[in-house]
């Protein structure tokens, strides 16, 4: 399924800073997991697959999954055609947002990284909102995951995309998908980072059978929103048993914890298959995605962190690696 190009967008400003974060370029199928760290760094040859679209922009696609148009942003960074192996985030947004918001306040397309910004489904509920997979309010029938296998089928066919260093993120209802994504196709993403996720029971399907995968969850404790404790009504978790439950299921033997200011990190290691987990909790913080300059939810937005670095710093220590 070939996607349809369809306008151009502005382009991001580079960050030097995190562009210096950039993973050694490597090339191995998409098995099991591995640290980034182990792996040696060389050469990598330029681009081979021929893009209308020019590096350091941004471009709106269409492609057709389950019968249904679906639209996505794909962000290119700079210097792309000098590589054959760049890391893949896609970033999914909340509910009633739309990929273009999402790569305007998360700074991720500062990032050294290919990032796809994919558009929900018109949900359930009142207003015409773009839902996703796992909320009582998706849209009926439409499986959020498939079009995820049909995104990153399309995305690879095109782009040269390094398989083993692909990565899910997103805000609330979108971060409720990244979460569930960890569970519904765990060989296909390195590690997933959910921020501010809306973890309703959809959302945590097939999660006691998946593989360990290395989890980074971000959310403010004065979420009013999606709750840092917990609503029993709505059948949502409280979120540090929800990381708690991550760790243990990914059999990690150890913690540390750390306080910057009003940011509170707490850090799962000796994980199988190197699949840590991390929290990152910031006192008063809203719903919200922290470190933005623009308006991305209700409540009050730290700066101590910059969520695009603090997440961009965790995908850099993971990827798949083949076996044998």
């Amino acid at each position: 399924m070939s996607p349809r190009q369809f306008r151009l967008l502005a382009p991001a400003v580079a960050v030097a800073a995190v562009a210096a974060l950039s993973l050694a370029p490597t090339a191995t199928s998409a098995l099991t997991r591995g640290s980034v760290q182990d792996q040696a760094a060389g050469e990598t040859a330029p681009c081979a697959k021929p893009t209308d679209q020019e590096s350091d922009s941004s471009q709106k696609y269409e492609l057709t999954s389950g019968d249904l148009e679906r639209s996505y942003v794909l962000r290119l960074p700079e210097g792309y055609q000098k590589r054959a192996d760049w890391p893949l985030i896609v970033a999914y947004h909340g509910r009633g947002s739309t990929g273009v918001e999402v790569e305007g306040y998360s700074e991720l397309s500062d990032l050294p990284a290919v990032v796809a910004y994919p558009d929900g489904a018109i949900g359930t509920g009142s207003g015409y909102r773009k839902a996703w997979q796992g909320a009582p309010y998706e849209a009926p029938g439409v499986d959020d995951v498939a079009f995820t296998r049909d995104l990153l089928t399309a995305i690879e066919a095109d782009h040269c995309i390094d398989t083993a260093r692909v990565y899910a993120t997103g805000k609330s209802n979108g971060a409720g998908l990244t979460a569930l994504l960890a569970c519904q196709l765990p060989n296909t993403f390195a590690a997933v980072a959910p921020v501010a996720p809306a973890l309703y029971p959809g959302a945590r399907v097939g999660c006691e059978e998946a593989p360990p995968t290395p989890v980074l969850e971000i959310h403010g404790v004065a979420d009013a929103t999606i709750p840092y404790a917990g609503d029993p009504d709505r059948d949502l978790p409280a979120i540090p048993e929800w990381v708690q439950g991550w760790a243990d299921h990914n059999g990690c033997t150890a913690s540390t914890t750390r306080t910057n200011r009003d940011v509170e990190t707490t850090r799962w290691t000796g994980c199988d298959n190197d699949a840590e987990v991390q929290h990152v909790a910031v006192d008063g913080g809203g719903h919200v995605w922290p470190g933005g300059d623009i308006y991305s939810g209700g409540g009050h937005v730290t700066h101590t962190i910059e969520s695009a670095t603090v997440i961009w710093d965790f995908f850099s220590r993971h990827r798949l690696t083949s076996e044998g």
